[in-house]
């Protein structure tokens, strides 16, 4: 699989999953080609970009409640010739609401963005994702990580967390720059 670097994605302002944390989240979603992925709180749309091309054969739905966020996501799903992504602008607890009463259900979930809806966007996407389905969120904090843990334990899911420290060097220079570390968790249900 060919991963994207950072710099071919459209930015703006908006958040986005850096390159090495997108490569190990992807990883961790175990995608097969037919998948079918929600990724909550796009911000670039890097994650439902990359996760596109692993699921040749099947769909992948974002969710963008930013104006600005919601575009760029659009403007990279464009740029990369996405067809297999919807992007929805939206906040995401009503989106997910509306896939619970249409009984939608996902394969793979990645959560990059709450906006302090946390606990309301797990119980929701737990009612969405698939019996043996895998749900990845990450973090910065570790306050947010383990509020999001103790909900996936109480949950009963199969829970993995990888804290990922990532140095990359300064244009030419040698110089190490640290980048904030990622709580990577790994949620799998069924299991």
């Amino acid at each position: 699989m060919a991963f994207i670097k950072d710099e071919e994605f459209i930015r703006g302002n908006c958040p986005m999953t850096k390159e090495e944390i997108r490569i190990l989240s992807i990883g961790k979603m175990n995608l097969k080609d037919n998948s079918f992925v929600l990724d909550i709180g796009s911000g670039t749309g890097s994650i439902s970009v990359q996760a596109s091309k692993e699921v040749r054969h099947g769909k992948v739905l974002a969710i963008e409640k930013n104006d600005e966020a919601y575009e760029i996501t659009k403007s990279n799903v464009e740029k990369f010739n996405c067809r297999n992504v919807k992007v929805v602008h939206e906040e995401a607890t009503k989106t997910l609401t509306i896939l619970i009463g249409q009984k939608v259900k996902f394969d793979a979930i990645f959560i990059g963005g709450s906006a302090g809806n946390l606990d309301d966007i797990i119980f929701n996407a737990n009612n969405v994702l698939s019996d043996n389905g895998t749900i990845v969120m990450n973090f910065i904090t570790l306050d947010n990580a383990y509020k999001a843990i103790e909900k996936m334990q109480s949950l009963r899911y199969k829970i993995e967390v990888t804290l990922a420290n990532i140095s990359k060097n300064r244009e030419d220079s040698l110089m190490m720059i640290a980048h904030n570390p990622i709580y990577i968790i790994q949620c799998r249900k069924g299991e």
